[in-house]
């Protein structure tokens, strides 16, 4: 098998990678001004392995031609890539920072095939299964199956025909340790499938963190958040749409926190909940989004709210834009303020930037925040001890490194342990 990386290779970003120059797996961007994408593709399938911007914003472009691949996905994946299709239209459509037009997204669902966990199907003439990646509603680890066998169920002996079987991790998350979300997320269950492979590509966004348990976690950001607001100042919770923002919602319900939910959060809420099927707990997301209340309206009353004792989750995650750009500047000057951060601050970001300097450009003017400002690790993907776990039940397979800003170095910690591991480049075909 032939197994080609068009981008997410050495880098978090424009994940896309080829198999056997015929089956594509993802096909993200990379955020920046300007933005990036993966290396050129015809493939005769699409199989996508969950709803992120870095593994599906670059998808339509794939249909801008004559050709219209098949893409395979899970259905809330399909509805998350065509949420941030539209999105990326409605922000840069006609600039060089989007790539497609708003026929091809319409394409995407002309051509759209759906699938659930653990029902093999065919794309490009490989046997494809999608198990739970536990990352976020409806993420897939991806098993590619060069011979078309049937591996719906759990791991068994390799075989030796020959033909090689490929799991593609995409992001993943395995703490699940809790029923009731305190282990792992709340929002979907951690990943427990270990199909039988004899390559891995693997993710590795935090190969050289440690997560701290999740409990605790939340216990500090309720205590933080509920303290801020009894003792009078305003809390904005950044938080990237898909995944982080439900989350959120899902721990403020279960603190007693009120709050208020803006941006493309509220749309994908709305979404994730019409497939239960696909969350842990369908019914504590119903019960924190009733509890939430929707901001509605333009910039004036965000403006109100943001004067208000409360608190405010909302996009973007990493102050790139969104309406957070209304709601920090109008807490920035006081230091009972809290913005509480949710997630990981890529480098170049105005989020990062107001970590590290206690300023930022925020939409277009340079800021010097008085507010607190925090950091809370919700991160849904798996942590060094989850990656090492993970693939401990592929002691006897190849190993490709890719998706981190270590992967040579966590490739080079594996090969010291045992494994056959490597962290190919942009552009280069490792054959497996």
């Amino acid at each position: 098998m032939d197994v080609r990386f068009l981008g997410g290779a050495r880098e978090v970003g424009r994940s896309a990678i080829l198999v056997n120059d015929s089956l594509l797996l993802d096909y993200g961007m990379l955020t920046g001004n300007p933005p990036q994408f993966p290396l050129d593709a015809s493939p005769d399938a699409v199989v996508v392995s969950h709803g992120h911007l870095d593994h599906v914003g670059a998808l339509p472009s794939l249909l801008s031609g004559d050709d219209r691949p098949p893409i395979h996905w899970t259905p809330p994946t399909r509805d998350l890539a065509n949420t941030l299709a539209r999105d990326t239209l409605k922000l840069h459509g006609g600039t060089l920072a989007c790539p497609f037009t708003e026929t091809d997204v319409h394409r995407m669902s002309e051509v759209s095939v759906t699938h659930g966990y653990r029902e093999p199907f065919e794309a490009a003439g490989h046997e494809v299964t999608f198990y739970n990646a536990g990352h976020i509603p409806g993420s897939a680890h991806v098993l590619v199956d060069e011979a078309g066998r049937s591996r719906a169920g759990s791991r068994t002996q390799s075989g030796d025909d020959g033909e090689t079987r490929l799991l593609y991790t995409g992001d993943f998350h395995t703490d699940d340790t809790d029923a009731g979300g305190v282990g792992g997320q709340r929002l979907v269950a951690g990943s427990t499938a270990r199909p039988d492979a004899d390559a891995v590509i693997v993710e590795s966004t935090y190969s050289d963190i440690h997560h701290d348990p999740r409990g605790a976690v939340e216990e500090r950001f309720a205590e933080r958040v509920a303290r801020t607001v009894w003792e009078g100042g305003t809390v904005v919770v950044p938080a990237f749409a898909i995944g982080r923002t439900q989350e959120v919602l899902m721990v403020c319900d279960a603190y007693d926190i009120d709050c208020y939910v803006d941006g493309m959060g509220k749309d994908v809420t709305r979404s994730v909940l019409q497939y239960p099927e696909f969350l842990r707990n369908a019914d504590a997301l119903r019960r924190a989004k009733g509890h939430a209340r929707f901001v509605t309206g333009r910039r004036g009353q965000k403006k109100r709210i943001a004067e208000q004792n409360t608190v405010v989750v909302t996009t973007s995650g990493m102050l790139s834009g969104g309406p957070a750009m209304t709601y920090v500047p109008e807490i920035a000057g006081h230091p009972r303020n809290l913005l509480a951060f949710t997630g990981h601050q890529v480098e170049g970001t105005p989020g990062r930037e107001l970590l590290d300097t206690g300023q930022a450009e925020l939409d277009g003017r340079r800021m010097r925040v008085s507010a607190r400002v925090e950091q809370y690790d919700f991160s849904a993907h798996a942590d060094r001890d989850g990656l090492l776990e993970f693939l401990d039940d592929y002691r006897d397979a190849a190993v490709l490194v890719n998706h981190g800003d270590r992967c040579r170095a966590f490739a080079d910690e594996l090969r010291e342990d045992g494994w056959d591991a490597r962290a190919p480049g942009r552009g280069e075909t490792v054959r497996v």
